[in-house]
């Protein structure tokens, strides 16, 4: 068969396919629409789970040549696209552009709709009252620590963490089209990305002002025309406003993550590969700490952070925050939280959540 030939069958091929993604999407905004009416969730990733899970037992029953991550990350796409038109909604803090933003992407896909939201606050807000499904909040940065804000409000609020996604984070310096490094006498940013800058910055010669958002920094520039003005930002965010990136790459240290939740109104069915994040405060009396944590030892739970935080309620009490491998679900995990509750004041399961993929 000529070369020609087998590119036609190409052709037919992909407008088969084509076709079928068609059939998926309105499929799905079929199902979309019925779960709009009952005011359920549109996300739903124990079925997302049993898709993929047939999907990749059909390739190996047909034996079409294409390992399990290849077809993952194929479907994984259609999922999202087919989302889209259910009609996903995820808040965040910031505006377009910001590195929460590019979290929502990286764990829903890009065909979602993004809400920018001024604050963490209104993240929760949207969400508690529906006006958009999903929140992505940031609580952890892999040098400055955890997000203090984040974890406050979560202790205040009736959602649950769903899910996780860790972004690397590449911070550029950005500026109108004009302007170079020897222009530049002010550095607007957020306070974490100006201190993550550090090295960069001290060389520049120029006045560091703090702002709540890194892209909202490039779209204060834009919309102002600071000539004389920089911002430090995602690549992203110089793309959306039309700015000059100067320099790429100026954090001091590249193994710079920042971890971020997905807020819902309720967690996830296990996947098998999970983890549970709970906030308690123990009971005051000697060895209250070690024996909760005890409760995990003893199972064979993986503790995977722990941090203490003020109450705000009296003076030197302390919540304490805690991330462990497995579902809250589990049996081990249910055996280890009844009897954690043994040696606290109180304990709120933050939710239980598939790990997030590296």
């Amino acid at each position: 068969m000529s070369l020609e030939e087998l590119r036609k069958q190409i052709d037919n091929v992909d407008a088969r396919i084509t076709e079928l993604i068609g059939e998926r999407i309105r499929i799905a905004e079929e199902i979309g629409r019925g779960k709009r009416a009952k005011g359920r969730s549109i996300e739903d990733r124990e079925r997302e789970k049993r898709v993929l899970e047939n999907v990749q037992r059909i390739a190996r029953e047909q034996n079409i040549g294409i390992g399990g991550e290849e077809l993952e990350d194929i479907y994984g796409r259609i999922i999202a696209a087919c989302k889209n038109k259910e009609g996903v909604t995820v808040a965040f803090q910031g505006e377009a552009g910001a590195y929460s933003e590019e979290a929502s992407f990286r764990f829903f896909g890009t065909s979602i709709e993004s809400r920018p939201r001024e604050t963490l606050e209104e993240v929760f807000k949207s969400v508690e009252e529906g006006g958009v499904q999903f929140g992505v909040i940031p609580v952890e940065n892999s040098l400055e620590g955890s997000i203090s804000r984040s974890y406050d409000l979560m202790l205040e609020s009736s959602l649950h963490v769903c899910g996780e996604t860790e972004v690397r984070v590449i911070h550029c310096l950005i500026a109108s089209p004009g302007a170079g490094l020897d222009t530049v006498k002010k550095v607007y940013s957020h306070p974490q990305a100006l201190a993550q800058c550090r090295n960069f910055l001290k060389h520049l010669n120029a006045t560091l002002i703090p702002s709540y958002d890194t892209a909202g920094s490039v779209k204060m520039i834009k919309e102002q025309g600071l000539t004389d003005s920089a911002a430090i930002a995602s690549a992203r965010a110089a793309e959306i406003y039309n700015m000059k990136i100067i320099a790429r790459e100026i954090e001091d240290n590249p193994h710079n993550f920042t971890r971020f939740f997905i807020l819902a109104r309720e967690d996830s069915p296990p996947s098998g590969n999970d983890k549970t994040s709970i906030v308690f405060s123990t009971k005051n009396q000697p060895g209250a700490l070690y024996e909760a944590l005890g409760e995990l030892s003893r199972r064979s739970i993986n503790l995977t952070k722990l941090e203490s935080r003020p109450t705000r309620q009296k003076p030197w009490q302390y919540n304490f925050y805690l991330d462990f491998d497995g579902h809250r679900e589990d049996a081990a995990a249910r055996e280890a939280l009844a009897n954690v509750e043994k040696f606290t004041i109180f304990l709120k399961v933050l939710g239980s959540y598939p790990k997030a993929k590296r």
